[in-house]
């Protein structure tokens, strides 16, 4: 009926579900949301028309966004012990340290705990990356970011 090829329509209904989404997540406002439209070389009535669209149905494509998102556990507390093996029937002088730690985590109302258990250096080395992690959240780069996702 639309005389134009299967393609077309699917990368229209993609590109239209992409827009309406992203923009959705993002609560933009109504001026933002016809900015964004407006580059796309559009008619006024079609950008009307999306325009409507957007407000009619951000709410509910953000409910739908919410239910799919992925429930991941969070952190309940952490137990940990160092045990350090000094000597072998073998080698009678020797250090040899691992860390077990023990995860204690909270998912839908249940608990799971997970046990890993590293040596030192490798946890001295996460420790590290976890703290240059942090660090990068502190820039205004990820600032920016993270409040334009809430």
């Amino acid at each position: 009926k639309l005389n134009v090829g299967v393609d077309t329509v699917q990368h229209g209904v993609e590109g239209l579900t992409y827009l309406l989404t992203e923009s959705s997540k993002l609560m933009i406002s109504e001026i933002d949301f016809q900015d964004s439209i407006h580059v796309l070389g559009f008619s006024d009535e079609l950008n009307k028309l999306l325009l409507q669209l957007y407000l009619d149905n951000r709410k509910e494509i953000r409910s739908v966004l919410s239910e799919l998102a992925p429930k991941l556990p969070s952190y309940h507390s952490l137990e940990w012990r160092l045990d350090v093996q000094l000597a072998s029937r073998s080698l009678r002088q020797q250090i040899k340290p691992a860390v077990t730690l023990k995860l204690h985590l909270n998912q839908n109302e249940d608990r799971t705990a997970q046990v890993l258990q590293t040596d030192p250096s490798t946890l001295l080395h996460l420790i590290q990356q976890l703290e240059q992690a942090l660090g990068e959240m502190k820039t205004n780069h990820c600032r920016r970011i993270v409040r334009n996702m809430k």
